[in-house]
């Protein structure tokens, strides 16, 4: 299902693209994510309290204009069907562009005008809802804890959660911390933060071991703890200890 809703996420990068001012960092594509409605969800879109959300709890695209909602399942639909779907609505709502689903980046997985989502595993879906749950109610109460301000977004290149601090303390290192999705890395969701001194990684090697998580410094440098088994507490635990280690 993480293929799936990787690529069903991409439908909402493209409506950034299309409809939102371009970012030099590129934050017009990236979403946000309703806890509430269970729901990847973009910017508001040609200025307008318009938006296009990925629903976690029905494997659903939905167009959002004003009070009004037009809900399209995924399951059996093809790509090209999802386009003339996102085409239609966008046309309904006298949008001032046309929706256009080019994409500056690759992923790594293939889609064709005939691909079909299907839901093949509704209890991983949920489960992966509730990861995306945890990471936003972990990242959102590590920030406020230590008087952090970032944004928590969702970046549909990578497709993890995450959130980049600019200061914290007088050397000026910043940090990004979010959860990922299984990589080379790790085969598994998992929380990361990393330090930086500039564009640089701030080198771990040195750092005293962490009582969760594991500190990495070759390639990656910075601590990541897998999500599996993982509550709410020890995941803000896990954060709170690897900043303590970047501020001294």
């Amino acid at each position: 299902m993480t293929a799936q809703l990787h690529l069903a996420a991409q439908y909402l990068a493209a409506a950034g693209i299309s409809f939102v001012d371009k970012k030099e960092d590129d934050s017009h594509t990236n979403l946000g994510f309703s806890i509430e409605k269970r729901s990847l969800i973009t910017r508001n879109l040609d200025k307008k309290p318009i938006t296009l959300s990925l629903n976690y709890q029905t494997f659903g695209l939905e167009w959002n204009d004003n009070e009004s909602i037009a809900i399209f399942l995924l399951d059996g639909k093809t790509h090209n069907q999802v386009l003339e779907w996102i085409n239609s609505m966008a046309s309904k709502s006298k949008l001032s562009k046309s929706y256009i689903y080019d994409l500056h980046y690759e992923l790594p997985y293939q889609i064709t005008d005939d691909y079909i989502f299907k839901l093949e595993d509704a209890d991983n879906l949920q489960k992966l809802k509730e990861q995306r749950i945890l990471a936003n109610t972990i990242i959102e109460e590590f920030l406020n804890t230590n008087n952090l301000e970032a944004e928590i977004r969702i970046w549909p290149h990578h497709f993890d959660t995450g959130a980049f601090v600019p200061s914290i303390n007088a050397s000026g290192i910043s940090i990004g911390l979010g959860m990922a999705i299984p990589d080379t890395m790790i085969d598994d969701y998992y929380f990361y933060i990393s330090g930086y001194h500039g564009h640089d990684g701030v080198d771990t090697s040195d750092f005293k071991k962490l009582s969760i998580g594991t500190w990495k410094n070759n390639g990656f440098k910075g601590a990541v703890l897998p999500i599996t088994g993982i509550e709410k507490e020890q995941g803000i635990n896990f954060l709170n200890e690897a900043l303590t280690a970047y501020k001294s």
